[in-house]
């Protein structure tokens, strides 16, 4: 207590002198400088904590880890490890850490100096071997490590985990052969117990690097770990004991960049207190393509709703406010974001995604790349807050088809000199770190379904000729490699090139930016924990009712008829069981297909009275899922001949694609030579849990006229036209607890949730809209009237209208198609928004053969569809019309 009484003191003298420009300063500082000592002293006294006479600091003995920490009056306080042979000197009265144990303050030793320069002066200490170890992050690492499988194996002394006998906070062989022998020191971590021995571990890990070489301490990141469900590999990674938040689509459902925000600052607070300091987050591609399978880890498709919530993210994620602040924004509840994935993912063909060769291409029909950077040029990299901009980027695996005007390169955006340097550096100012998403340097798999490497475009060159293109194209950091060797041999193949201190002046640049976010989080200055804070911190009651509010303002409300919602609790309500269909996942075997309940029976029966026979009921409550019909690619096509590409559909029904494009936009691949296009156009596929679409058609018979409310989880769009009419109620959510749901349904509390995207009318005109145009389809328009349209929701009055919609929904106006006679004419609302149209049936492209100028001729029974664009901003939703005589008709 008395140490704080003595920095209170402290600050309350200097103010008293800044009141009294100093008048007595100079009288007043030696009585004062005594007082303060004996103050000090008499601290130590009281605490037991070892005090160095004359100085402005004092040690804490080591705690049972070994870890000592030093407080410096006015300063910060200092830890490391008294196994790392770390001293402390003593500069000017305050401590430092003596990293390099030369026995002098070295520039980046000294916390008084500015990151910048603190950095420039480290990297030009390192060796090219240590330069090249920092460029590393580390593939993913479970803590205790898995004893086998494909990601985070490891041993103990030769031992696996599973033989018993091993903390689990201990570093494996593995991790010690990388962090010492490689000089990697970023790590990314995935399962831990607990966030005791998540802070155990990081102390561990910094212990060990804090007493090698120049004594650059670990970062830590992590992929998002917030989500509802415990069972995931990123949620199993606080020992479920993490807040939990809606999927990041159900965020962006909120339509409130505030909660966002929240959620960010409170995500930082327990991320620092399991170690991570870089989140690899937020996911911002533009979700413009339906199909694609992360659409659900996106903000959705509406780029302006996007920016927000990326900006607001990344401001909560690495803001420091307060005690916690270091400088300019950044401090010790800071995280580092990275956002991902630049320049926007979402647009891949047909649906595809390119962790595997079938999915490389991201393709542009439309025209409009300039929409899927808004989301990071005006959202993640302008920032409201002190850091200014994200401190990372991470391109996608895709090549980014078409795109690269300048040098004409067809390949992975990480390999791209075009996307890295002349557009996010050059163009937009981005001066941090760029880290290649994870294993882009590895060779890819035999066939194009084998999850393997992921080096689009330079799959025919070697290792080390990949590592030197990334570099050259500006890139900083190779994603999931722990082989320094690589690395080095591209820094040989430069100095071929470009000689000696090119090279050495171009690995230089890449280590300033990636210490830059090392120092800026206090991690040089104290990077251990106290496991005890950690696990207070983590998962708080606090914090668990924040997510949970943030549930709730996530939930859907689609569908109301006859305002059967809410239901009055103590109702009784049948609950049929919730089919899961069996799936083959990323990795490993298919898992079973099964039947369990939808909601746990403790859970339900303190709102509803539940029965097993429909005719006792007063309604029926059904739990479905999105369609699940694959990922574009199946094997058994390529045995009956075919190429292998098939359909992703978003209905539940089988489905066959006969409005899919004739050819494909982009092939090619060594992984299978003989295709030359990927269409599958005419093929057919079925969802694997069509299962859902019965259970509501069986309840719907069951019920005989009484309501069947169908709750919807939600992670890319569905066309609710299959079940739809069975329904009298539909609540759509994005990955919350089943409480949150029963809070809505039973009236606890009110939706207000908003669709961040469209739901499409029919697979038709899913195929018909352009991958990279958002709000480009026609929208399912239910039996009351109402379109599920980008931004609709209603809550117990009615479709919500409100601030949010004002702002976010129809940003552009929908352009007015009107037909007189024979001629038609287009106008739009928004001033500086150009109309595009088409008269065939396709989908608008923002290109000068589409544009209208003026009035047209028109034939009866054409379809006339018509979308306004403002560049740089947004688009607005598609418009069709089919002219008939005399008169026309809006759909």
């Amino acid at each position: 207590m008395l140490r704080y009484v003595y920095i209170f003191h402290v600050q309350l003298f200097t103010l008293y002198c800044t009141i009294m420009k100093k008048k007595i300063y100079n009288s007043i500082v030696p009585w004062f400088a005594g007082a303060s000592l004996l103050v000090l002293f008499l601290t130590a006294m009281t605490t037991g904590k070892r005090i160095v006479a004359g100085q402005r600091w004092y040690y804490i003995d080591a705690d049972t880890s070994g870890t000592v920490l030093v407080k410096n009056a006015n300063g910060p306080t200092l830890g490391y490890s008294a196994t790392s042979g770390v001293k402390i000197l003593t500069v000017d009265g305050l401590a430092f850490k003596d990293l390099n144990k030369n026995g002098k303050l070295d520039k980046y030793e000294d916390w008084r100096l500015p990151v910048e320069e603190r950095a420039k002066d480290l990297a030009a200490r390192m060796s090219i071997e240590q330069i090249a170890g920092l460029m590393l992050y580390s593939a993913h690492q479970a803590i205790p490590a898995m004893s086998g499988g494909p990601f985070g194996a490891g041993t103990y002394g030769g031992k696996k985990y599973s033989d018993g006998g091993i903390d689990p906070a201990s570093v494996t062989d593995q991790q010690k052969a990388f962090l010492l022998n490689d000089n990697l020191r970023h790590i990314l971590i995935t399962m831990v117990p607990s966030p005791e021995v998540a802070a155990k571990w990081n102390n561990n890990v910094q212990a060990l690097v804090e007493g090698a070489g120049l004594g650059i301490p670990v970062n830590t990141s992590t992929d998002p770990r917030h989500g509802t469900n415990p069972g995931v590999e990123y949620m199993a990674g606080a020992g479920g004991k993490i807040s939990q938040w809606p999927d990041e689509i159900g965020l962006a459902a909120t339509f409130d960049p505030k909660v966002v925000k929240q959620f960010g600052h409170i995500g930082a607070q327990e991320y620092r207190a399991l170690g991570i300091t870089t989140a690899l987050s937020p996911q911002i591609d533009l979700a413009s393509e339906p199909r694609w399978t992360r659409f659900g880890g996106t903000f959705g498709e509406d780029p302006q709703l996007s920016a927000d919530m990326a900006r607001a993210y990344v401001d909560g994620f690495q803001t420091s406010t307060g005690a916690s602040e270091i400088r300019d924004g950044w401090g010790y509840n800071s995280v580092n974001a990275m956002m991902k994935h630049w320049p926007g993912g979402g647009p891949e063909e047909a649906g595809r995604d390119a962790h595997f060769a079938y999915g490389k291409f991201a393709v542009y029909p439309g025209n409009n790349f300039d929409e899927h950077v808004v989301s990071f040029v005006d959202g993640a990299l302008k920032l409201d807050g002190k850091t200014k901009m994200a401190a990372a980027v991470m391109p996608y695996y895709t090549i980014s088809y078409g795109v690269d005007n300048k040098n004409k390169e067809n390949m992975g955006n990480s390999y791209n000199k075009y996307l890295i340097t002349d557009l996010l550096r050059t163009k937009y100012h981005f001066d941090g770190v760029v880290c290649t998403d994870w294993a882009v340097t590895a060779d890819e798999g035999k066939t194009p379904d084998i999850f393997g490497g992921k080096s689009w475009g330079m799959e025919k060159n070697t290792i080390a000729e990949r590592h030197y293109k990334i570099l050259m194209a500006g890139v900083d950091q190779f994603g999931g490699n722990n082989d320094a060797g690589p690395v080095i041999e591209a820094y040989k193949i430069g100095v071929k090139e470009h000689g000696e201190a090119f090279m050495r002046a171009r690995f230089e640049q890449s280590a300033v930016r990636l210490l830059t976010n090392i120092f800026r989080v206090g991690l040089f200055e104290n990077p251990y924990l106290d496991p005890a804070n950690s696990a207070k911190v983590v998962g708080s009651p606090e914090f668990m009712a924040a997510g949970y509010q943030a549930q709730l303002k996530s939930v859907v409300l689609l569908k109301n008829s006859g305002n059967v919602l809410p239901l009055q609790k103590g109702k009784t309500i049948y609950l049929p069981k919730k089919y899961t269909a069996a799936m083959q996942g990323m990795f490993g075997p298919p898992s079973k297909e099964k039947y369990e309940d939808a909601v746990k029976a403790d859970l339900i029966k303190k709102y509803f009275n539940v029965t097993d026979d429909p005719d006792k009921a007063d309604c029926a409550v059904v739990f479905i899922s999105s369609p699940a019909s694959g990922a574009g690619y199946d094997k058994a096509d390529v045995t009956k001949g075919g190429t292998g590409y098939v359909p992703i559909t978003l209905q539940y029904a089988p489905y066959t694609a006969t409005d899919a494009r004739e050819h494909s936009i982009a092939a090619g691949d060594p992984a299978e030579p003989t295709v030359s296009d990927r269409t599958y156009r005419g093929k057919s596929v079925s969802p694997g849990n069509y299962q859902d679409i019965k259970t509501i058609q069986d309840t719907k018979a069951a019920m005989k006229g009484k309501p069947v409310i169908v709750v919807l989880n939600l992670s890319k769009p569905v066309v609710p036209a299959e079940f739809e009419k069975d329904a009298s109620a539909i609540i759509a959510d994005f990955g919350v607890q089943n409480q949150a749901i029963l809070d809505v349904i039973s009236g606890a509390v009110e939706p207000s949730g908003l669709l961040p995207f469209q739901m499409p009318a029919n697979m038709s005109t899913v195929e018909l809209q352009d991958e990279d145009i958002p709000h480009d389809m026609i929208c399912y328009t239910d039996a009351a009237g109402h379109t599920y349209d980008f931004g609709f929701g209603m809550n117990w009055e009615g479709v919500i209208k409100d601030a949010r919609t004002a702002k976010y929904a129809n940003r552009i106006a929908k352009p007015l198609i009107t037909v007189n006679g024979s001629r038609a004419s287009i106008t739009d609302a928004t001033p500086g928004a150009n109309i595009y149209y088409t008269v065939d049936g396709t989908t608008p492209s923002f290109i000068d053969a589409d544009k209208y100028s003026k009035p047209f001729a028109i034939k009866t029974g054409v379809i006339v569809k018509a979308i306004a664009k403002k560049y740089g901003v947004d688009n607005s939703s598609l418009v069709a019309l089919i002219n008939q005589v005399n008169k026309s008709a809006s759909k």
